[in-house]
């Protein structure tokens, strides 16, 4: 136990004194640090977090992430075929894909897909 609890301390400190190293022998300039900054939308991350959003923006990256999903869903189904009934794989893929089209008919229908706004 002692020996262990020797280890962790000795583990700890050339952690440290590794990570002080890289604070201290590392390059950093204003490019830098531009460059790590995260970039979300085109906003600067040090700017007011209250700025008006393109609500369009929002409504088509939430449109792409369904059918992102989507696709990953199908994937499955599509190698599933072989080995399931083909009476329920099929009620199950149709059922799955007027989900989706119904959600995309009420997308076109409240003009969501439209970018003339």
């Amino acid at each position: 136990m002692i020996l262990l609890m020797a280890l962790l301390i000795i583990i700890t400190i050339i952690s440290n004194i590794l990570m002080m190293l890289s604070l201290i022998l590392a390059k950093k300039s204003l490019k830098d640090r531009e460059k790590c900054s995260p970039f979300e939308c085109g906003f600067d991350p040090k700017s007011s977090a209250r700025i008006p959003f393109s609500l369009h923006f929002f409504l088509i990256t939430v449109i792409f992430l369904i059918f992102d999903v989507e696709i990953a869903l199908i994937f499955p189904m599509i190698t599933t075929f072989k080995i399931t009934n083909l009476f329920i794989w099929t009620k199950t893929s149709l059922f799955f894909i007027i989900v989706l089209l119904i959600g995309l008919y009420h997308e076109w229908n409240q003009n969501m897909l439209n970018w003339t706004n």
